[in-house]
């Protein structure tokens, strides 16, 4: 079997520390190459056994690499890339600096695993909302193709990074020791509470989260008519998103056959009455439930999906894009 080289670029971080750990569970093939910034150079982790030590990420690391796999910024993203195109790697990138470049294909292998193979050398991660809510409902798309969505999402502080982690944490702390709470990685406090923004606003009031979902999924799905009203809510939750969706359909559907596809749906766990974050969190599948008619429209169906942000919805989602290339 052929072993893959493969470097993780921001390998220290909340998304770099899971790909170690999925990559570790999965037992694949591959030799690992950690890069980061010059103030994580020699930091150390245990991969199969083996010490791996942290480089610095140059112009000069991704030689001789098969894969890169980004968990970085946009601008480092941008930066990068050019370099690892040019010493012949694939870039998978978990930013969303060429998400919707029309070069770049942006895939969810259990949506969309044909466009993995018409790449130019990049190969775009979808946001985690995109990857969490596609991935429960293009078993319905393909079949009865959807025409609007509207949808309410719930995500975990995880998506902000460890700052939101342990922001949340020390908030927990403070809360009990009775002492002034003092928002920083966030907007407004996180504990007891719900901020109703993530990312900044653009003229029509939507955030930049809200569009990514509405822009990505038209991609994806190869709709570019698809229409999305999503509002994206911040909440006191460690790991794994949670999203309420309305789908308008092009034909009425019922409730039995609905779950009768996602029963056989890939990458999906029908769970009744209802998921919640913590039924998700440390593993890679998004689970669905509450799936019920909206009796306030024809040909709609409404249902509740959560998923773990960090693993389906980042590393994980990046690691079967690479599967797919390597098989």
């Amino acid at each position: 079997m052929k072993t893959y080289k493969v470097g993780i670029l921001g390998a220290t971080g909340v998304v770099g520390q899971m790909m170690l750990k999925v990559m570790e569970e999965k037992q694949l093939p591959v030799e690992l190459r950690l890069l980061a910034s010059k103030r994580s150079v020699g930091k150390e982790f245990t991969f199969n056994g083996e010490t791996l030590v942290v480089e610095e990420a140059t112009e000069t690391s991704f030689e001789g690499l098969d894969f890169v796999l980004g968990a970085v910024g946009n601008d480092m993203s941008k930066y990068f890339a050019p370099f690892i195109k040019e010493a012949g790697a694939i870039y998978i990138d978990n930013s969303s600096a060429f998400r919707l470049d029309p070069n770049v294909p942006l895939v969810v292998p259990e949506v969309n695993p044909e466009h993995v193979y018409v790449h130019q050398g990049i190969i775009a991660n979808p946001n985690c909302v995109t990857i969490i809510g596609l991935t429960a409902i293009a078993p319905i798309h393909r079949l009865n193709p959807i025409q609007r969505i509207v949808a309410s999402t719930y995500q975990a502080v995880s998506g902000a990074g460890i700052a939101g982690m342990n922001e949340l944490l020390k908030q927990l702390e403070d809360l009990y020791l009775n002492n002034e709470i003092v928002p920083q990685a966030f907007a407004r406090q996180i504990v007891c509470n719900l901020i109703p923004q993530i990312g900044s606003e653009n003229e029509l009031g939507y955030t930049s989260e809200e569009m990514k979902f509405q822009n990505e999924s038209r991609k994806i799905l190869n709709s570019p008519d698809l229409k999305v009203n999503c509002t994206c809510v911040r909440v006191p939750v460690i790991q794994s998103h949670s999203i309420s969706m309305t789908l308008e359909l092009t034909r009425e559907m019922e409730v039995d056959e609905v779950k009768e596809l996602l029963e056989k749906a890939k990458g999906v766990e029908l769970m009744e009455p209802y998921p919640t974050p913590l039924d998700t969190t440390n593993q890679d599948l998004v689970k669905v439930g509450r799936i019920h008619k909206d009796i306030s429209a024809d040909r709609s169906i409404v249902l509740w999906c959560c998923g773990d942000q960090v693993r389906k919805g980042a590393a994980t989602n990046a690691i079967q894009i690479m599967e797919l290339l390597m098989n």
